[in-house]
């Protein structure tokens, strides 16, 4: 097993970005990276090894996330509030349209072959196609098809229900 401290040198980076991609804060992603490794280091002794180390660690840092949102989301902040208010209703009918289509898109992954869904899932959270055809023991260019094919299917569904690029 490795020390949290080559897990940390390894892995701080990848967590980072990946909470970066999921809050778009800087500094925020910075604490979260922090309250990752900090939970990592209480769990690491129930590590079992059933999935890869960086797996582990982006699943923790995704919880982190949710904890954040579940926690802010009981404040209702008033600057917040009136900043959207006076942002005006395109504002408002953006981030509605980003969160339907994000729905609209776990709905579709979750009717998906399992490995399939993985395989996107993968891909949202940063892992290369080396990475996930190492994983399910398929070539690179496998991974790629099946990415390609479930993004053309998730186009026409957005575009058929209205909500694709105009």
């Amino acid at each position: 097993m490795f020390s949290i401290k080559f897990i940390y040198e390894k892995y701080k980076k990848d967590v980072f970005t990946y909470l970066i991609s999921l809050s778009n804060n800087p500094t925020l992603s910075e604490d979260l990276v922090s309250e990752t490794f900090l939970a990592a280091i209480k769990s690491l002794p129930n590590f079992k090894g059933d999935s890869d180390i960086k797996t582990w660690l982006f699943s923790i840092a995704r919880y982190k996330w949710y904890d954040y949102l579940r926690k802010k989301s009981e404040v209702v902040n008033f600057e917040d509030l009136a900043e959207i208010y006076l942002q005006g209703s395109d504002n408002i009918e953006r981030s509605f349209i980003n969160k339907t289509i994000a729905s609209k898109i776990m709905d579709f992954l979750n009717v998906q072959e399992a490995r399939t869904k993985d395989i996107v899932i993968m891909r949202i959270e940063g892992y290369s196609f080396h990475e996930i055809a190492t994983k399910y023991n398929i070539s690179e260019n496998s991974a790629r098809v099946i990415n390609f094919r479930a993004k053309r299917r998730i186009r026409k569904l957005l575009e058929k229900e209205g909500l694709g690029d105009d």
